[in-house]
């Protein structure tokens, strides 16, 4: 029977919630102090010190006030890919894109844990699971896509003008890809639905935890999406938009943490530097790219002419809100929607779901199936012959 009272701090429940707190909280502090206290004495200590003198706290505050818009246009790219009559509110979307952005800056390859955190508390406020699934998906792709076209209009300037780097070719063959796989999945779904339908269900056959009519409906209702997508305009130009204030916003809040520090960085070099380090740091390798992005983006501001104790206290002071600022305000975040769908659920509870997801990590195929409603046990299973109850899914 469901209580209003929270269980006691000594319950089996409460310790096991705060050993994952601490477990994750201890690993998030040790790569924050490398990262923001270690990573700028590489600057040397007078050098560090004689910037951090010189820095301008409007910018600075600019740079954070350009960040949670960026975050604020994400959350819009969500709602735009929902459907109107099931969508949530701005307020409602923001806090769950923190809540997924929080849990994603933990693990490796925490953007698949971040989805299915998403999925999760979309279906909680109303959003039907397929909408839920095509929303997401569409959201992380296209905004990868369109990250990728601001990197080759960067690369159209600045080769002419810099040269060539070798890791011009690395990002231009990750972005090229996807944009290949996005081609080829929006064509095949859109033109050849029947075809792709009848594919998928012959290579989910031999799975024992996928249904393959579900696959079926799975790949009508994103055909129907895209079309959708495809013939409103308006709406097309609407995600686009959001998505390019996403990135440029993220982009001069870089460029402001830079002149907070006194260098003044041109539009191209800081868009090339800034989407080359992206494109790679998606890359499933680290948290959020971390360590990947900083790696790319100082010693190629630093080529670009920006001085180097510049380009570390700058990009670091950009991570700390870029990165780690949305770890515990995400957590905030998640809580009070918890809070919202049920206000029993003790506050310990809901951290240590969300510390669990962020210890185990990405989900495995047999879950990932049955949450998107593709799996052999998404229904309720039949009862047997003797009228005894069916086994649970394992």
């Amino acid at each position: 029977m469901a209580t209003d009272e929270a269980p006691s701090g000594n319950s089996p429940r409460a310790r096991t919630a705060w050993r994952r707190i601490r477990r994750v909280v201890a690993f998030v502090l040790f790569v924050l102090v490398v990262d923001v206290l270690v990573l700028p004495q590489l600057a040397g200590t007078r050098e560090a010190l004689r910037l951090l003198g010189r820095i301008q706290p409007a910018w600075v505050v600019l740079g954070i006030v350009l960040e949670a818009l960026a975050i604020l246009c994400y959350a819009e790219l969500t709602r735009s890919l929902l459907p109107r009559a099931t969508r949530p509110s701005l307020g409602t979307v923001f806090r769950i894109d923190l809540s997924t952005l929080g849990v994603s800056h933990v693990v490796p390859g925490g953007s698949a844990v971040g989805a299915g955190l998403g999925y999760d508390l979309l279906v909680r406020s109303g959003v039907s699971g397929p909408n839920a699934v095509f929303a997401l998906g569409a959201q992380s792709v296209g905004s990868a896509v369109v990250l990728n076209v601001l990197l080759w209009l960067g690369l159209l300037v600045s080769i002419p003008t810099h040269g060539f780097d070798p890791l011009y070719t690395t990002a231009a063959v990750v972005g090229s890809l996807l944009l290949a796989v996005f081609a080829a999945a929006v064509v095949s779904l859109t033109s050849g639905e029947q075809r792709t339908a009848h594919v998928l269900r012959a290579v989910t056959r031999p799975l024992p935890f996928v249904h393959e009519d579900a696959v079926s409906r799975l790949v009508s209702q994103f055909a129907t999406r895209l079309r959708y997508l495809g013939s409103d305009w308006r709406l097309l130009a609407r995600a686009v938009g959001w998505a390019v204030a996403n990135w440029l916003l993220d982009l001069a809040s870089l460029g402001v943490f830079l002149a907070a520090f006194g260098h003044v960085v041109p539009l191209n070099d800081l868009l090339v530097a800034y989407a080359l380090a992206n494109v790679l740091g998606a890359i499933p390798i680290t948290p959020g790219g971390l360590g990947i992005i900083e790696g790319v983006l100082i010693p190629t501001l630093v080529g670009f002419g920006t001085p180097r104790g510049v380009a570390l206290l700058g990009v670091a002071s950009w991570r700390l809100f870029n990165f780690w600022v949305p770890i515990p305000v995400g957590a905030g975040a998640y809580l009070s929607l918890r809070v919202r769908d049920a206000r029993a659920v003790p506050a310990a509870d809901s951290l240590a779901d969300l510390a669990e997801r962020a210890e185990v990590g990405a989900e495995r195929p047999r879950q990932w199936a049955a949450r998107v409603g593709i799996g052999r046990f998404a229904r309720a299973p039949r009862p047997r012959p003797d009228g005894s109850d069916p086994p649970s899914q394992p």
